[in-house]
């Protein structure tokens, strides 16, 4: 073999090693860039995950708001249903004894009142005419 040939084998030699080494790289190159592209997917799978949980927990934060406001509302109007009872309750009251006492003076002021059937004054029958018990029994007699 001549120097010539020994010179072209290790040159083909050479250019063939380059190219697969270059082949290789590429190969680590084309491997990586998938990898990257099934890391990049993954981040967008969980990336849209995580979205719809922090949707839902907005969602369930609105909702609790929601219901909170709506206790105080309900709250609030027990509130002023509670203090328009005891307002109507405090009327009445007032009524009852503005009642009792115009009674009472009535009975002070009346000629014909007689301070023994006091007693029986605010009784009605039975029989419920609404006469007093013992003028309903003297009129049966």
């Amino acid at each position: 073999m001549s120097t010539l040939a020994i010179i072209i084998i290790a040159v083909v030699v050479v250019v063939l090693i380059a190219l697969a080494i270059r082949a290789a790289h590429m190969r680590r190159l084309d491997s990586r860039r998938e990898e990257a592209r099934d890391l990049r997917k993954q981040a967008r799978a969980r990336e849209l995950g995580a979205e719809r949980v922090r949707a839902t927990a907005q969602e369930k934060d609105a909702i609790a708001d929601q219901a909170e406001a709506e206790a105080r509302q309900k709250a609030a109007v027990a509130r002023r249903e509670r203090a328009a009872a005891q307002e109507h309750a405090a009327v009445a009251e007032k009524e009852t004894r503005f009642v009792k006492e115009h009674h009472e003076r009535a009975a002070e002021i009346d000629p014909d009142h007689d301070a023994d059937a006091s007693g029986d004054a605010g009784q009605t029958s039975r029989d419920g005419t609404g006469e007093p018990q013992a003028a309903a029994r003297s009129d049966r007699d």
